[in-house]
């Protein structure tokens, strides 16, 4: 028997000496207090939590809900389109679009395709392109990523919140199985 559950019983029960038997819904309730307890030194954040899971639960509403696309609609246009660049500038597309024109730029710049080079050997406007195109693309990635951090921290308090109740319907569960089986 864990401590917390033993001293409970002992203060609710103190003439009950070590050697004594103590019936099993008594340590079923113990067990509740102490969890009912622990809950309720939590931080504030977790008890307004678990309020909201009992009325849930009460009124046999379900708490699943899609928390991405509740996010995604309240993004202004400049956090969707920095997700979409982030997005795109991880992929093998971009990644294969943008060695094609380098190779595209190098040819046309090589060959003279247009009579004379543009940008010649050594590419500076070339290397002033692809500074540039790096100078915005990290900020737009570290801006993806916070929007990306956000949206998993509501995601873990979504699932505490959906854990809680479950907790509370095996506790209820247990409770009904408990009382079965005192009636039998």
């Amino acid at each position: 028997m864990r401590p917390g559950v033993a001293s409970h019983l002992q203060a609710t029960f103190p003439q009950v000496g070590p050697d004594d038997r103590i019936c099993l819904s008594c340590i079923n309730r113990a067990i509740s207090d102490e969890i009912d307890l622990a809950i309720a030194q939590d931080q504030p954040d977790f008890v307004s939590l678990q309020a909201g899971a009992l009325r849930s639960l009460e009124q046999q509403e379900l708490v699943t809900k899609n928390l991405n696309a509740e996010y995604d609609r309240t993004l202004p246009f400049g956090d969707r389109m920095a997700d979409w660049v982030a997005d795109f500038g991880g992929s093998w597309a971009f990644i294969g679009l943008f060695i094609g024109l380098l190779i595209v730029w190098v040819a046309v710049n090589g060959l003279q395709v247009f009579g004379r080079h543009f940008d010649p050997y050594p590419f500076i406007l070339l290397n002033l392109v692809l500074s540039s195109v790096a100078a915005l693309q990290a900020p737009v990635i570290l801006m993806s990523q916070n929007r990306q951090e956000k949206r998993d921290h509501l995601r873990a308090e979504h699932d505490y919140e959906i854990n809680l109740k479950g907790e509370s319907e095996v506790r209820t569960l247990q409770d009904k199985l408990d009382h079965l089986s005192q009636q039998q």
